[in-house]
């Protein structure tokens, strides 16, 4: 089950309480195809510019990880830098360069027509939908977005926000999306706008889910009851060194659980958000993508059980 995954490729440069680095290999796709590689096959839609060395491109490629889809460019990649030092929860933004992602146009392989799962990672609505539009076939589609999209974009998200299965957002932009501060109330009204479920991400403290009558239908039949909203644990970390990746990987993580089932069901959808946190409290371990690319499939059980304890009473 190969999951095709549409986003950045980028380089951050970083500043936390737990140091600095100038210039690390990061971007929403980059996390989210690291993390999703562990449980199923993926593919990268992505563009670099001429600083995107065959180094950087083994951090995928040594994953199983195709890069088939990655577009070489002339002139420099998309670059962020970001400082952690007031809250580990929220960057503050020192410098964004857009570079050849100023103009991104995603170009399908045709090897990648067959992919089964779709996730339309954090860009311009209009790519989203086109992207979506020209993959008809997919089992499943997710998504993400952000707050400069919502603010400015609206009227092209909410065409995305159809065509979605899920939308992963974190609290902050659900509660801007809907335009209501009760958490609760803003999903009902996301839910309303198209997508079948909803994943608000809460950094340190978790994640929740919340249904809809589509969440789990079966050929256009909707199961026989709602379900109630779900809290997936976080893992309390002693450190955390770099946030950057860890919502992005959540994500690989939740949407690699899911491709990697034979079919959705509340049980897997709920099971795939402890390994979205798996993931997540992986990433933030090391700076940049190092964690990541180095994880032992033990080590992901492992944590995973962790997760259990924390949410179990006996």
């Amino acid at each position: 089950m190969a999951i095709l995954v549409v986003g950045s490729v980028a380089f951050d440069g970083i500043e936390t309480p737990s140091g600095r680095v100038e210039r690390v290999l990061g971007g929403a796709a980059t996390h989210f195809s690291l993390a999703a590689s562990y449980f199923t096959d993926v593919r990268v839609i992505a563009v670099v510019g001429e600083d995107f060395t065959a180094e950087n491109e083994a951090v995928f490629t040594n994953r199983g990880i195709d890069t088939r889809g990655i577009e070489h460019t002339s002139g420099k990649s998309f670059f962020w830098a970001g400082s952690y030092l007031n809250n580990l929860n929220e960057a503050q933004t020192l410098k964004t360069e857009l570079n050849v992602f100023q103009s991104f146009s995603p170009k399908i392989p045709v090897e990648y027509q067959d992919s089964e799962f779709l996730f339309l990672a954090n860009i311009d609505p209009v790519l989203q939908a086109d992207v979506r539009a020209k993959m008809p076939k997919v089992k499943l589609v997710c998504g993400d977005t952000m707050n400069y999209w919502i603010n400015d974009h609206s009227e092209n998200l909410k065409k995305v926000l159809k065509g979605l299965d899920g939308l992963l957002i974190n609290d902050t932009e659900a509660k801007l999306l809907a335009h209501d501060t009760n958490l609760v109330k803003a999903a009902d009204k996301i839910l309303a706008m198209g997508p079948k479920s909803l994943v608000v991400k809460h950094g340190e403290y978790g994640a929740t889910a919340f249904f809809s009558e589509r969440s789990f239908e079966k050929n256009g039949t909707p199961p026989s009851k709602v379900f109630l909203p779900f809290r997936a644990p976080a893992l309390p970390l002693s450190e955390v060194v770099d946030p950057t990746g860890a919502g992005d990987s959540f994500a690989g993580g939740f949407f690699g659980y899911i491709a990697s089932q034979k079919e959705l069901t509340p049980a897997i959808f709920k099971k795939a958000m402890f390994y979205g946190g798996v993931m997540g409290s992986f990433a933030v371990e090391r700076f940049g993508t190092e964690r990541l690319a180095q994880l032992d499939p033990k080590e992901i059980e492992e944590r995973f059980a962790l997760f259990r304890e924390l949410s179990h009473l006996e």
